[in-house]
């Protein structure tokens, strides 16, 4: 509403700026042809008409065939022009027998232009008047009934101009008025709003101080959170779950384990007889990769993860020779156990059968290795309390044939129920 009554107003007082403007022009050109009117009839009916010869030429079309800066100098003073060899001066000056024409140089150069308004109207008249109109009186009265009639259009028009700008400015007003007291009413809204919302909570909150069970109780539950969360954080202290560092090479068990369906201990061959899985030598990464250098995804050139391990062995691929500089392959071990825990590879892959799977996750899927599992020790007790004994292998066989030995009073040794096996003693 604001931009609609500042766009009223703009409106108005343009149309008001434009009508003056219009009023003023008008009045100030038929003030210049009445004034040229007098003029002529004082000075120039002796020798010229508009329309017909009398001394001199009739005036009728000078402003065609002479410029409106010429006539001026001319009427002003003719004989100066003359002398000064102006050619239309001297042609006129000749044609009418070197007749001198009166100079007016007491006329100014507007009051000039105002006689030649006034032929310019005259001119136009006589050229709309039909053949054998009336005489230059009936003219003169046809000229003044003409002038009237413009301007008491004109005045008719500002009139109707000053009632619609009367009329715009009491509707902007009014609708000035009408969002002012909108706003009021808004503003009073909200503040009676905010002050019941502020009155609402104020007292709840007096209320809720009062009510003494219930402050214990919010009390309670806000240690039971807090108890809960510190327990959650403290629980998770030292967990890693989806731990990914950057490798040095960008080794992707996707490809090996998942397309081309490498087994694990192919690699990790100590996942079978110790403690740890191991992490493979680079020689055995050779086995394969003195040959397959996967130059067809690099316009033939060898890959630059293969690169790596040529430059890790000392390898020369074009030679296939190697040298006596190699450096090792500084791997991030992923899984870390805190130095309490013992997990042994061996005793879980060959004697329980579990998968490489259930710990690691689905690494024949993984572009970058990462640690799938949380490995606490709730998660350790939890698969031993559900998972069911593979009992059928030699070193259950042994268990049982010492038992039987033990019932018979037989001597029984540590040996014989694995008590030699290095990882008992050797982390």
């Amino acid at each position: 509403m604001r931009n609609i009554s500042s766009v009223l107003g703009r409106l108005a007082k343009t149309m008001s700026v434009g009508l003056m403007l219009l009023f003023a022009v008008t009045m100030a050109h038929a003030q210049d042809v009445k004034e040229g009117e007098t003029l002529f009839k004082s000075k120039c009916t002796t020798c010229h008409g508009v329309t017909k010869k009398v001394v001199g030429p009739a005036l009728a079309g000078m402003s065609e065939r002479h410029s409106e800066e010429w006539l001026v100098k001319w009427i002003h003073n003719s004989q100066a022009m003359v002398a000064a060899g102006d050619p239309a001066a001297v042609q006129i000056f000749e044609e009418y027998n070197k007749m001198v024409m009166t100079s007016f140089t007491d006329l100014s150069e507007d009051q000039i232009k105002s006689i030649i308004a006034y032929v310019k109207a005259e001119e136009t008249k006589a050229a709309e008047a039909p053949a054998g109109g009336g005489a230059e009186g009936g003219a003169g009265a046809k000229s003044g009934d003409a002038s009237t009639m413009m301007i008491v259009g004109l005045i008719a028009i500002v009139v109707l101009a000053v009632v619609v700008i009367v009329v715009l400015n009491r509707v902007i007003r009014t609708l000035e008025k009408v969002i002012a007291n909108n706003q009021a009413a808004i503003a009073e809204a909200q503040a009676r709003n905010e002050q019941f919302e502020e009155s609402k909570f104020a007292k709840f909150a007096k209320a809720f101080v009062k009510n003494k069970k219930l402050v214990g109780f919010a009390v309670l539950m806000l240690v039971a959170f807090l108890a809960v969360l510190g327990w959650n954080t403290m629980w998770n202290v030292g967990v890693h779950q989806g731990y990914q560092p950057v490798q040095p090479i960008k080794f992707s068990h996707q490809i090996h384990a998942g397309v081309n369906q490498i087994e694990c201990q192919y690699c990790h061959g100590g996942a079978f007889k110790s403690k740890n899985a191991s992490i493979p030598s680079a020689n055995v990464c050779m086995n394969c990769h003195n040959t397959v250098t996967a130059s067809d995804h690099y316009d033939g050139e060898i890959s630059p993860e293969i690169a790596k391990i040529y430059r890790a062995v000392d390898y020369n691929p074009e030679t296939r020779e190697y040298g006596d500089n190699p450096k090792p392959i500084e791997w991030v071990r992923i899984h870390n156990l805190p130095d309490f825990a013992y997990f042994n590879h061996s005793q879980h892959v060959v004697v329980a059968g579990v998968e490489c799977q259930t710990c690691h996750g689905p690494v024949e899927t993984m572009e970058e290795v990462y640690q799938y599992s949380p490995l606490t020790m709730k998660w350790c007790v939890d698969c031993h309390r559900t998972t069911a004994v593979n009992a059928d292998n030699a070193y259950y066989d042994q268990l049982i044939e010492a038992h039987e030995k033990l019932k018979k009073g037989e001597k029984m040794t540590a040996a014989m129920i694995g008590g030699l096996e290095c990882g008992k003693c050797h982390y």
